[in-house]
């Protein structure tokens, strides 16, 4: 089968159109046809030799992708040949054909092009088990989600919408923040030049974040903890901006905060199983009805994966960027 593999050699390295081969389904295991894959900015540190796929993975890129069962291995009851469906993955989804555990496997949601849907497992799985495993948010509280027009960032305005809580999102530029509340956000800032701990505060009078969702890393450090309310729980889920910060403790103790790091590929398989299954319980619904929908700012063939990364690495696009084998 074809798949975009990465050169092991130069700084550059390159994605190219590749023959692979791709082992048959093990128990537990179910083999997709590909309809198409979701391009995630760790895909661009993996190729960059930074995040390297963890054991048993494929080395080819891709963590999410949608398709058609093509083959079950033993045991399986859960899913059939011809099932439609999304996938969550270690490694692999830039590819024709993937095997991924049945636990991370979604039927594809109703409502939505199997396509389009294949810009949701990850960026929902992620913005779930932040939103709610580890920052707890309920109704009806604060939340400064960073990098609203990116693919998490896109889905987490509208989960935390849907959940009943109030979303200030961060964008780059003014049309692109107004997008964000197109999507439910209560408001969007534009990062480029608004102090976003003054637009939290007034947008929450004087509250502040209950919640902070953030892809940005050490740079937002100091005003992430600013703009906590008192209980407030930071979440650092990416780096985009660096990984070494100064903590005003102090400050943190004052709020009787909490900062949390996490990231969801390297989590067990028992702790991605039950990340699906919550999805599949309580996200599935906001998308059936239309609360939560992915958003898509291009297709792209399998071929040019490297343009579709240079695409999502240029922040120009909003939500998420797919390839089609």
């Amino acid at each position: 089968m074809r798949a975009v593999t990465i050169s092991a050699a130069g700084a550059s390295r390159k994605l190219t159109l590749s023959q692979v081969n791709l082992r048959e389904p093990d128990a537990g295991e179910v083999a997709i046809d590909v309809v198409a894959a979701g391009v995630n900015r760790a895909d661009l540190l993996q190729r960059a030799g930074q995040y390297p796929p963890p054991p048993g993975a494929p080395e080819w890129p891709g963590l999410e992708v949608s398709g058609v069962v093509s083959g079950v291995g033993p045991g399986v009851s859960s899913w059939r040949v011809g099932d439609e469906v999304v996938a969550l993955l270690e490694g692999g989804g830039y590819a024709e054909r993937v095997v991924v555990r049945e636990t991370q496997v979604l039927p594809a949601p109703d409502g939505v092009d199997l396509v389009d849907a294949a810009g949701l497992p990850e960026a929902v799985c992620t913005a779930w088990t932040n939103l709610v495993d580890t920052a707890r948010l309920t109704a009806g509280e604060w939340v400064l989600v960073h990098g609203g027009s990116g693919g998490v960032g896109s889905v987490a305005v509208q989960l935390a919408t849907a959940l009943g809580a109030h979303v200030v999102a961060t964008a780059g530029g003014p049309e692109r923040a107004a997008r964000c509340v197109e999507l439910g956000a209560v408001a969007g800032l534009d990062h480029r030049r608004d102090d976003f701990v003054a637009g939290v505060r007034s947008a929450s009078s004087g509250h502040g974040a209950d919640v902070v969702l953030d892809v940005v890393g050490a740079k937002y450090l100091p005003d992430n903890v600013r703009v906590l309310a008192p209980g407030g729980r930071l979440v650092v889920i990416g780096l985009q901006k660096g990984r070494r910060g100064e903590l005003d403790l102090g400050a943190l103790m004052s709020k009787r905060a909490q900062v949390t790091g996490t990231t969801l590929r390297s989590r067990s398989a028992e702790e991605k199983a039950a990340i699906v299954a919550a999805v599949r319980e309580h996200v599935w619904p906001m998308v059936a009805d239309g609360r939560v929908r992915p958003v898509v700012h291009a297709r792209l063939p399998l071929a040019e994966a490297e343009a579709a990364q240079d695409l999502l690495a240029s922040g120009e696009a909003f939500g998420k960027v797919l390839l089609l084998p």
